[in-house]
């Protein structure tokens, strides 16, 4: 099965992920970019790089690193092909922080909620 990665927007067209990719260096955004394809190409790709996260409204997440960094993008599905990524940070810690959770969580609910009222 193909999947495609696109990126969550507001009712505005902004895309924080997109604004958080520009954010990094060159080195830093080629590898995310190339994670993401890596995720679209491969059904099952492994899970250090894509696996559902536990203990979230059915968040999954792609995990980039690169030199001593490691990136976080945390996406839901929209059907069984299209994976929206709703949040990227760095990470810092072992646990991924209860706030990125909130944050790609509400714009989940935000995106379902366009999505089924037709403004999506």
């Amino acid at each position: 099965m193909k999947r495609k990665v696109d990126f969550y927007r507001t009712a505005h067209e902004r895309s924080p992920v997109e604004k958080f990719i520009l954010s990094l260096n060159r080195r830093e955004q080629e590898k995310v970019i190339a994670a993401f394809e890596y995720v679209e190409k491969h059904d099952h790709p492994p899970a250090n790089r894509f696996c559902k996260m536990v203990n979230t409204n059915d968040l999954w997440e792609i995990r980039v690193r690169v030199d001593g960094n490691i990136f976080r993008f945390l996406c839901f599905f929209d059907g069984s092909a299209l994976i929206i990524a709703a949040h990227g940070f760095q990470k810092k810690t072992q646990k991924t922080p209860r706030q990125e959770i909130k944050t790609a969580e509400k714009r989940k609910r935000d995106y379902q909620a366009r999505k089924n009222g037709g403004t999506r």
